[in-house]
């Protein structure tokens, strides 16, 4: 290739160009046919602060300014990213992620309620337990399915509010006005709650968004044996740079993140239910007193027994005080207690010679004022089968 289209860099003592413009290094000032720009730029050549050349006779010229390129690391420098203090996805989740997707979206399409999946219902809201295995949107659409087939409880009381509903507003209306108020992820069991009205939805989102519903969930883990009993972590919460959720310092929250978003604080309690079959399942106490305060600063805070290498089988109660997409999972994990199954979070895929199909976490309660009526609501859903299992090995009758 010639020099044709090519100028030689400033050789001004000051470092300006020919109009008195400063040059910044480490960038110069190159001219390039057409052809070869778009080149450079589909070809990452992002390091170049690039200037179109005057086109032909004829064609619009193009405004140097707009056709500026920097590179992102002098427009947002690297450095300024906090650093997550929770290791990266193991590279076997990638494979295991998708096996249980693909699992999961098989299942979801054919999957129907049955009586015994609602575990509360009046006409502005019904509360279903989703197994694992099952995406959120399969519960709704079975909910909105079985208000028209009439075939489910659930239909009965509903669909009788909202013709009654239509006829009063004079348009005969009976399509029903389903919403989730929450979401579980797809391999997470438990309580989730659909509203039947705009109004109920708004409200009911709404004490989601400000953390004025209670929950509880109940993990089984596989780690270290703790050296607590009761331990609240409060941390930050964010993506990475190639979109994984990751623990940050809470003195990082507010900061920004490299997909544009800014690090959240995120607060979980724990309390210790059984180490290796030993302990009993007791009552939810809301809130949960006593007990340690761990505030994640930096990776060597984490709260891990080290001298004890054995693993355990550990059911831990977690009381979350926000809402941070898979909070409970990251913070299990940044103690050493990652959830069993939990591949993407350090959780073991085998144990005891059985391979781990899904995690073991589940929704176990919700405690919030009725959106309509404001009578306060206490709801537990039926333990899922590991849980069951639990309970038989501690010789226990389930809660």
């Amino acid at each position: 290739m010639g020099d044709e289209g090519f100028a030689p860099p400033s050789t001004s003592a000051k470092g300006d160009d020919e109009k008195g413009r400063r040059l910044r290094p480490p960038y110069i000032r190159i001219v390039l046919p057409p052809s070869l720009t778009r080149f450079l730029i589909l070809s990452g050549g992002s390091l170049l602060r690039v200037r179109y050349p005057a086109m032909e006779a004829g064609s619009a010229a193009v405004d140097k300014s707009s056709a500026t390129l920097q590179s992102s690391a002098d427009a947002v420098p690297g450095s300024c990213y906090p650093i997550p203090l929770s290791p990266p996805y193991p590279p076997l989740s990638k494979s295991v992620e998708l096996r249980r997707a693909m699992s999961a979206t098989a299942r979801s399409g054919g999957y129907a309620l049955s009586f015994a999946d609602i575990v509360f219902e009046d006409q502005y809201l019904a509360v279903a337990n989703k197994p694992a295995g099952v995406y959120c949107e399969a519960i709704l659409s079975s909910i909105a399915s079985s208000t028209s087939s009439g075939e489910f409880r659930i239909s009965q009381t509903f669909r009788v509010a909202v013709k009654l509903r239509g006829l009063l507003a004079g348009d005969g209306a009976t399509e029903p006005e389903l919403h989730m108020a929450n979401r579980l992820d797809r391999d997470t069991s438990g309580l989730m709650v659909i509203t039947k009205s705009h109004k109920a939805a708004g409200r009911l989102v709404k004490a989601f968004t400000e953390h004025k519903v209670q929950k509880t969930y109940l993990a089984l883990c596989v780690g270290c044996a703790p050296n607590w009993d009761k331990i609240s972590i409060s941390s930050g919460h964010g993506r990475s740079k190639f979109g994984a959720w990751r623990v940050y310092s809470a003195n990082d929250v507010g900061r920004p993140l490299p997909g544009g978003s800014t690090v959240k604080h995120m607060l979980t309690s724990f309390e210790v239910l059984f180490v290796n079959w030993q302990g009993k399942f007791g009552d939810i106490a809301q809130p949960l007193d006593g007990g340690e305060s761990v505030i994640v600063q930096k990776e060597g805070e984490r709260v891990i027994n080290t001298a004890d290498e054995k693993n355990h089988e550990v059911l831990v109660r977690a009381y979350p005080q926000s809402g941070r997409t898979h909070q409970i999972r990251l913070h299990c994990q940044y103690l050493g207690l990652p959830i069993m199954g939990d591949v993407k979070y350090g959780g073991v895929l085998e144990w005891e010679g059985v391979t781990c199909d899904a995690h073991a976490l589940h929704a176990e309660s919700l405690s919030f004022d009725h959106p309509i009526t404001g009578v306060p609501l206490r709801i537990k859903a039926p333990l899922p089968s590991w849980a069951r299992k639990v309970c038989k090995q501690m010789q226990q009758n389930c809660p």
